[in-house]
């Protein structure tokens, strides 16, 4: 239970917000030597996120007092997507990522009386993210400001007592880290065997076996070209009218909007944050496709890939893969992710780009040799599976720690600080 030694007060008397620099557009690129890190960058619960491939980088001059260090406290002051409004990370790395004029550098006003670690749980508990939230306004993208931060109420402990709860609750971050850490490994390992044997056609036994012209150009020989129509089956997707309350409510099927795939950017997707009934299913263009199918993302994002372990469908803005004998689950999950710009490339529209169901049926699919194929699953399976079991593990652990952090953070949890 909370005793007296914890105080209330405005967020304003312990720390101040920095507000970040407004990068130039011009200077963004695929690669360079500073990241500006945007409301992307975080997770819904908080927490950095890597955004590997999608970084952006940038190549312009830099004022350094907008270069982050290891450890610095950030916190997302726009809503850039649901949910990322207020969520707070700490900084990985130093050196590398800019704060741009979205995100806001914490800085604290005393050491003694306030722990950075500790503040950054408390950004991320209920009662801040709901005040930060409610300070928002805007009517088409919602934004925050340093000072109305500064004016939220919080309860903070003595400095030893916020060291406690920030060593318990970063234990868990530590799992959470290094399993992200050994997913990143093994997503990397089998993306590398993909593109050996695959695309720079460097496979076992490969110096026996000539390259012959193609439609794709020289292929190894015994290797076909086919469309992706003649090669695995496709669906689509739709969403039941918003307006029928039967058509949602109590619903038990999974059904995927492409958020749902940005917002976790995991190779396995368990569930859906909403479902659909039976009814819902049936008077909607959207259609069940089986578990370990492989969902795309085909308009305004392109690419963000995801494969269901449960039955499931998705809304009109996927384009979903089902797997075979001949184009088994992993192949052709490596293959969607490899051919990710390509299919930028085939997309079209004016209010937002995509690619359609019939462009993507018309994509030329190499097939290698079967036995190669069922060689690269074999390999590959193993890692997928160590990968879903360590992804379950954190999410075991974000709950966990989410049960946890408002019992601490609420002195519901006696602890001794000697």
């Amino acid at each position: 239970m909370k005793t007296n030694c914890w105080r209330e007060c405005k967020l304003g008397d312990v720390i101040e917000i920095k507000h970040g620099y407004a990068f130039q557009g011009e200077y963004f690129s695929t690669a360079g030597s500073h990241i500006v890190l945007t409301p992307g960058n975080f997770y819904d619960e908080g927490g950095f996120k890597h955004k590997t491939d999608k970084e952006k980088w940038y190549t312009g001059p830099i004022p350094s007092d907008y270069v982050l260090k290891q450890g610095d406290l950030i916190i997302a002051m726009t809503e850039q997507a649901e949910g990322l409004l207020g969520s707070s990370a700490l900084i990985p790395r130093s050196g590398i990522y800019l704060h741009n004029q979205r995100l806001g550098l914490v800085q604290v006003r005393d050491e003694n009386k306030a722990d950075r670690r500790f503040l950054y749980y408390l950004f991320n508990s209920k009662s801040v993210r709901q005040q930060i939230r409610a300070s928002a306004s805007g009517t088409k993208v919602r934004h925050t400001a340093p000072a109305r931060i500064a004016d939220v109420n919080v309860s903070i402990p003595p400095i030893p007592l916020q060291r406690r709860i920030a060593d318990i609750l970063s234990a868990y971050d530590d799992l959470i880290e290094n399993n992200q850490r050994r997913i990143k490994i093994l997503e990397e390992m089998a993306r590398s065997l993909y593109r050996e044997w695959f695309v720079n056609f460097r496979f076992p036994g490969h110096e026996k076996v000539p390259l012959v012209a193609s439609p794709l150009g020289n292929i190894p020989q015994g290797w076909e070209v086919k469309t992706v129509a003649e090669s695995f089956e496709i669906s689509g997707g739709g969403t039941p009218s918003r307006r029928e309350p039967s058509y949602w409510g109590v619903g038990t099927i999974q059904w995927f909007a492409p958020s749902d795939l940005t917002a976790v950017g995991t190779m396995f997707v368990d569930d859906s944050p909403e479902h659909i009934t039976e009814l819902g299913l049936g008077e909607s263009s959207a259609r069940l496709f089986p578990a370990y199918s492989v969902m795309m993302t085909s308009r305004a994002t392109i690419g963000a890939i995801a494969i269901n372990t449960h039955e499931a469908c998705t809304n009109q803005g996927f384009i979903t893969s089902l797997p075979n004998e001949r184009v088994p689950l992993y192949f052709l999950f490596h293959w969607l992710t490899e051919n990710v710009p390509q299919f930028e490339r085939l997309a079209s529209g004016a209010t937002f780009k995509e690619i359609s169901r019939g462009v993507f049926k018309t994509i030329e699919f190499l097939h290698p040799s079967a036995p190669l194929v069922r060689r690269f699953e074999s390999q590959v399976e193993p890692m997928a599976k160590q990968m879903l079991a360590l992804q379950r593990q954190i999410q075991n652990l974000r709950r966990t720690r989410g049960l946890l952090l408002p019992r601490l953070l609420s002195g519901q949890v006696n602890l001794t600080t000697n």
